[in-house]
């Protein structure tokens, strides 16, 4: 039997056992109460509250305008839906980077407020000391390393990361330093699928990819991506399980057709 259908609640060590039993992780999205109510009875792994809300609810072109006291309020909507599985708050940009008691104090404000189980930041050897102070409070940190949405001035563009030589073995000694810190787990995104299998083979946490091949122990997508809500974002990685777009738009387009012809509310719908 698998550790997923054993298990009542997903903890960090329950995805330790996964990877140790080569059980696969699912990981989605989530940044509000109906949607993750939705995908934790659907049986994920881990709900991450991810600071893409900044695009798929915000608007936002990037990941970086996107607040602490915001990632809180996301943060504290999908624990309230949550019965089974691990939430996980992404730490957004400026709480962390360059300040390891700043890392600490907003880590601390996110456990406190949301009720989450972990938090992700993104970086290696650049923020091992926030990492560091942020374990030592007791606080699960997961890391995120290979395409940093929050570097992306610095990269100026989206493009594969690590394909080069010098690039692929920082990459591997930084998710060794971040596992002997203390992670319990590790995203790497979008590099090539040979490094990621590398990474997942040579570090006993688990290794999480969007875009980093199937060779590690588990997968995360953006839910707003995979049930093709927004469509303009379309790369190599993402499969659509759905076109919901068209969907709304088709039940939008019906609502308002009935209303303008006064077909609803019909007599049924209406009160004596």
């Amino acid at each position: 039997m698998s550790v997923h259908k054993e298990i009542k609640r997903v903890t960090t060590h329950v995805l330790s056992e996964m990877k140790l039993h080569g059980e696969k992780i699912s990981m989605l999205t989530s940044y509000d109460y109906s949607m993750a109510k939705l995908v934790d009875q659907a049986g994920i792994d881990v709900i991450l509250v991810g600071d893409s809300a900044a695009n798929v609810m915000a608007g936002h072109e990037t990941t970086l305008p996107i607040t602490l006291d915001q990632m809180i309020y996301h943060g504290k909507s999908v624990v309230k839906a949550v019965t089974r599985c691990l939430v996980v708050v992404d730490m957004p940009f400026g709480t962390y980077q360059g300040n390891s008691l700043e890392a600490l104090n907003s880590a601390i404000k996110i456990m406190k407020i949301t009720h989450a189980d972990a938090v992700k930041l993104e970086g290696g050897s650049e923020v091992i000391e926030s990492v560091q102070r942020i374990l030592s409070a007791g606080i699960p940190v997961m890391g995120h390393l290979g395409l940093m949405p929050q570097s992306i001035n610095r990269y100026g563009t989206y493009v594969v990361r690590a394909k080069e030589e010098e690039e692929a073995n920082k990459l591997l000694m930084d998710a060794k330093l971040l596992e002997e810190a203390g992670c319990f787990a590790i995203v790497l995104e979008k590099i090539p699928a040979s490094l990621g299998t590398k990474v997942a083979k040579e570090l006993k946490i688990p290794i999480i990819g969007i875009g980093a091949g199937g060779g590690v122990d588990g997968q995360v997508l953006v839910i707003h991506d995979m049930l093709g809500i927004t469509q303009e974002f379309s790369p190599r990685f993402l499969r659509r399980y759905h076109n919901l777009a068209a969907e709304i738009k088709g039940a939008v387009g019906n609502y308002i057709k009935d209303v303008k012809s006064q077909d609803f509310p019909n007599e049924k719908e209406q009160y004596d």
